[in-house]
């Protein structure tokens, strides 16, 4: 979108909103003790300001929010859905079975590589980080709590995982549109990943292991872990069955069936199992699904565990997206995103430069437009032709651009993903971000890639000139068509 009139969007006047946004965050976060909300939004204005004195139409503006925010209805919707199953599977004794049982089964000393490791298995197969975390995510959380391990240690691990199978797997949305974005093929796409991907959650793994030696059997709390069993037994009908609705919600998500449908499905799951293994009414279900479950068994590590979910426990991350919305919005509409991009491409004079430049352009939007998705389609739409008159191939920025923007999403609070795992683990992301070690270590992976130039496969001198021959003819069609 271009002004009618007016001065275009440079560089300087798009930084405005950015430079107000790091001030008023900083300054409410730290000083007022408040939420992340006022600030963006506010952030939004001064956008919209600087937009509207540079010749663009505030109908224009309200369109590209309007646009930005129905970008993001699909994971407001999954949000406020995942709330409802929470609700629904602690009040049927789905998450105190899951919680019960890893207690007795996984050992502290490895509880935080098992839990990586489970996520990862999870996500691969439903190809949602969000699915996973709203699942088996908050069971681990109530087991690592059980086992007295942090619990900012235990969501780094519940992350790494999830978003290592969010990454990896064809099923997610992130995979499919980052090659989209490229020009790559899909499966061109995974198999380039594991280069950069794989190496990081080895590493990560050995930092876990490091990590879980602190607490092997001899620091545990066995009388601490003995009265959460004696309360969700005192509590709960405990029984294999009630592993079933999970199981069943990942098969649906692994069959293709949409998230939405799914995670309704788990909902309705949940207030069955209630009814049958727990005795519970319709009316406890419906006030589980709404309020979320309160547990009141008298014992302040039972209760701190289960008492969560509900549809209403969502509604403060969806103002927050709604609120990063309004400021993607105007950034994307106004094209002040562009500008800021285009001056960062400038410092790409080198391929370790280039995959570095790429990354940080995909953090930064993810920062500033709070938006996984476009923290891959902006870097993707910048950087394409760049990656092209190089001789990449397109798979190489493909896999940047999940290596910067896809795992960089949750640990930003006001992200959507950062938001959601806030909403969902009950763990500031600036809190667990020291632990999310695979989101950490992938990006480095990707740039000690580009400046080695390990895995940057280039195209051969006859793939370039098959390349400039459709490239060619594409556009010869085009110009007949337009005649």
């Amino acid at each position: 979108m271009k002004p009618d009139g007016g001065v275009s969007m440079t560089f300087w006047k798009a930084m405005l909103p950015i430079g107000y946004l790091a001030i008023a965050l900083i300054y409410t976060l730290r000083f007022l003790g408040g939420d992340p909300h006022i600030p963006i939004l506010s952030a939004a204005v001064v956008g919209a300001l600087v937009a509207v004195l540079s010749g663009y139409k505030w109908v224009d503006i309200q369109e590209g929010i309007v646009a930005t925010i129905k970008m993001s209805m699909g994971a407001i919707l999954i949000l406020m859905i995942i709330g409802m199953v929470i609700g629904t599977w602690i009040l049927a004794g789905i998450v105190p079975t899951m919680i019960y049982y890893g207690l007795q089964l996984i050992a502290p000393g490895i509880f935080l590589v098992a839990t990586a490791l489970i996520c990862a298995i999870v996500s691969v197969a439903t190809g949602s980080s969000w699915t996973t975390a709203g699942t088996v995510g908050i069971a681990l959380i109530g087991v690592g709590e059980g086992f007295g391990i942090r619990l900012p240690m235990v969501a780094g691990a519940i992350i790494s995982g999830a978003y290592f199978g969010d990454k990896m797997s064809p099923l997610s949305d992130t995979t499919n549109l980052a090659p989209a974005m490229a020009g790559a093929k899909l499966f061109d796409h995974i198999r380039h990943m594991v280069f950069t991907t794989g190496p990081s959650l080895l590493i990560a793994l050995v930092l876990y292991a490091i990590l879980g030696l602190r607490y092997r059997q001899s620091n545990l709390d066995l009388e601490g872990i003995r009265l959460i069993l004696d309360g969700i037994e005192s509590h709960f009908t405990v029984s294999v069955w009630l592993l079933l609705p999970p199981l069943l919600v990942i098969v649906m998500v692994i069959r293709r069936i949409p998230a939405i449908p799914g995670l309704i499905g788990g909902t309705v799951l949940g207030g069955l199992f209630a009814a049958v293994f727990q005795g519970s009414g319709l009316t406890e279900i419906v006030r589980a699904a709404h309020y979320g479950f309160v547990s009141n068994s008298g014992l302040e590590s039972v209760d701190s565990l289960l008492t969560r979910g509900g549809l209403d426990s969502m509604m403060w991350t969806v103002s927050l997206i709604l609120c990063a919305m309004c400021l993607a919005g105007v950034l994307e509409s106004t094209g002040m995103l562009n500008a800021i991009a285009g001056r960062i491409v400038r410092l790409a004079r080198n391929n370790g430069t280039l995959v570095t430049t790429t990354i940080l352009t995909s953090i930064g939007t993810n920062l500033v437009a709070g938006d996984q998705y476009l923290s891959i389609v902006v870097p993707g739409r910048i950087f394409k032709k760049i990656y092209d008159d190089r001789g990449l191939k397109p798979k190489n920025l493909s896999r940047v651009l999940e290596d910067g923007g896809t795992l960089s999403s949750p640990l930003i609070p006001w992200n959507t993903c950062g938001a959601f795992m806030y909403t969902t683990l009950g763990v500031y992301p600036f809190a667990y971000l020291p632990f999310a070690f695979m989101n950490l270590i992938n990006p480095l992976v990707s740039i000690f890639y580009g400046f080695t130039g390990i895995t940057m496969e280039k195209f051969s001198d006859a793939e370039l000139r098959a390349r400039q021959a459709e490239h060619k003819e594409t556009t010869d069609r085009s110009t007949d068509t337009r005649v």
